[in-house]
């Protein structure tokens, strides 16, 4: 049984139409998802989280990263180079195939900056809420009717 129902939850929530489709989702992932490249998602900060991939081999323009519709795409391709394409290997154990890496962000994450140090690409992400949904004191009006107007 690998299908919930998830009706009830959406009489009791507003705006969160997206939600069943992320569970759903998430549980009927492949139990084989790609593992590479390895990476950790950490927080360093009330607002902010770090992404890093480690990319050992790539260069900096081997590597694209692209935020579209709620997901970060990490992606590389490597490029032979003139040393490369003469050699002869007896063993090769650095992996140095393509890949693509997706995260779906949460609302208001946003990716912030990135920089490839020692072999890891670190993605650094803000979550940005706006003014108009952080939480506001609305004061109670007294005496006095509260004058509606019509949108």
């Amino acid at each position: 049984m690998r299908h919930f129902d998830l009706s009830p939850l959406y009489r009791s929530t507003v705006g969160f139409d997206r939600l069943g489709s992320l569970i759903d989702a998430a549980l009927s992932a492949e139990p084989s998802a790609p593992s590479y490249p390895p990476y950790n998602i950490e927080k360093t900060g009330e607002n902010a989280y770090r992404i890093s991939v480690a990319v050992a081999g790539f260069a900096e323009d081997e590597l694209n990263i692209e935020a579209k519709e709620g997901q970060l795409i990490i992606s590389g391709a490597k490029q032979e180079s003139d040393e490369e394409k003469g050699a002869t290997y007896l063993y090769r154990g650095i992996a140095a195939r393509a890949f693509e890496r997706r995260f779906q962000l949460a609302d208001h994450v946003r990716a912030h900056g990135a920089r490839l140090e020692n072999g890891l690409l670190h993605v650094d992400l803000v979550r940005e809420v706006p003014e108009a949904l952080k939480p506001r004191k609305i004061e109670i009006a007294k005496g006095a009717a509260v004058e509606s107007k019509a949108v």
